[in-house]
């Protein structure tokens, strides 16, 4: 009957409008975990979690478009000629309070529900807009390492490669030649698949050097928001770079070279001395990575909490480092029982660009720090 629309089962329209409802809610989860990434990032359970942890996430549900009635029962001025002047304080909305109201109230609730995420699909969030800033070539030869890019468009493959748009366009067109419809069908014929190459990405030498501290002072929340910085550090290093080295150093008055499991496990005691990890990191960077042929970072995190003696020892270790490094970071965690650090003001001392520093009071406080010491410009994110 002319008019009539029938709709069958090869209607493609359908597969389109559930890839568009499927890419909807993996926009609405992306948009919900972006939002509240400085709390999700200092999660315990995956700082404690073996890297291969599936989070849920609470998302606010869809409401379905309805008209909303006033709840203040109209009792907010409107406009005319009654007796209210300019300034005049006409209504005002209910302030949010503690959950103790005036008895059980009458409005509905928000539903949420909890999407799964991997901890690599939460990693690629975290680490789309963060690089290694100041990255410079070096002498040494570049290592290459193996990258797959789509370059070919072909008649056959596997249904996770289906390039959809083409596919469409091949359908529009054909049934155009046809008289048919624009997406009436769509035919073996039409349809078109990515096909991958397999390319070498060539990345610039660099070495890592993360130190902690672990001495007496260091208590259980500042471990853990420094092994927190660090374990995402980490994972950002190797998810981004492949052959970046990283070299993990502890100390409290006296410092060393330690392996990844036991820098994120065993702690220690006794006083501190900054300056100890430095000399370090300097005795390391000399023995083993030439700064011609390494881009070098160095990041630190303690308390602050360091022998008032050793505080110009430890400027001038700082400043040693900069002459070699690209950047050094330290951050300092301020406990329950803060008071004003004496490292930290030490370090006010140091003008160099190369140099900075974040302070760190609650969880929240660890994804603004990754923010800050991997920054990179528009122009070098293109570049990495």
């Amino acid at each position: 009957m002319p008019g009539k629309h029938v709709v069958s089962r090869e209607d493609w329209s359908l597969h389109r409008k559930g890839e568009i409802d499927r890419q909807r809610h993996r926009e609405k989860v992306r948009e919900a975990i972006k939002k509240n990434l400085a709390d999700v990032v200092s999660e315990e359970s995956i700082i404690m979690s073996d890297g291969n942890k599936v989070l849920k996430v609470p998302i606010r549900s869809l409401d379905e478009y309805h008209f909303r009635y006033d709840q203040g029962k109209r009792k907010h001025g409107g406009q005319g000629d009654g007796k209210s002047k300019v300034g005049d304080v006409l209504g005002s909305d209910p302030q949010p309070g503690s959950g103790k109201g005036k008895g059980a109230g009458e409005e509905p609730g928000v539903d949420y529900y909890e999407a799964e995420i991997t901890i690599d699909e939460l990693a690629a969030l975290i680490f789309e807009d963060l690089g290694l800033p100041n990255l410079e070539q070096k002498k040494k030869p570049q290592l290459a390492s193996e990258a797959l890019e789509f370059r070919d468009i072909r008649k056959k493959g596997i249904t996770s490669n289906i390039d959809r748009k083409r596919t469409i366009l091949e359908a529009m067109k054909r049934n155009a030649l046809n008289g048919l419809p624009p997406l009436g069908s769509i035919t073996k014929d039409d349809l078109r698949f990515k096909t991958w190459e397999v390319t070498f990405k060539y990345e610039s030498n660099a070495v890592v050097l993360a130190m902690m501290d672990t001495s007496g002072s260091m208590g259980p929340f500042e471990k853990y928001i420094a092994r927190s910085f660090f374990f995402w550090m980490v994972r950002f290093l190797r998810t981004k770079y492949q052959n970046v080295h990283i070299v993990f150093l502890a100390h409290h008055v006296e410092a060393k070279e330690t392996t990844e499991e036991e820098f994120f496990t065993k702690g220690a005691s006794g006083g501190t001395r900054c300056s100890s990890v430095y000399k370090l990191a300097l005795e390391i960077i000399e023995k083993r990575f030439s700064p011609q042929d390494y881009n070098i970072y160095a990041f630190h995190f303690s308390d602050g909490d360091n022998l008032a003696s050793d505080n110009e020892n430890c400027v001038k270790a700082v400043n040693q480092l900069l002459n070699v490094c690209n950047l050094v970071g330290y951050g300092e965690i301020e406990g329950p029982y803060y008071y004003t650090s004496t490292l930290r003001s030490a370090y006010k001392k140091i003008n160099n660009p190369k140099f900075t520093a974040v302070t760190i009071k609650d969880k929240s406080g660890v994804y603004p720090a990754l923010k800050k010491f991997f920054a990179v410009t528009p122009e070098q994110q293109a570049k990495g």
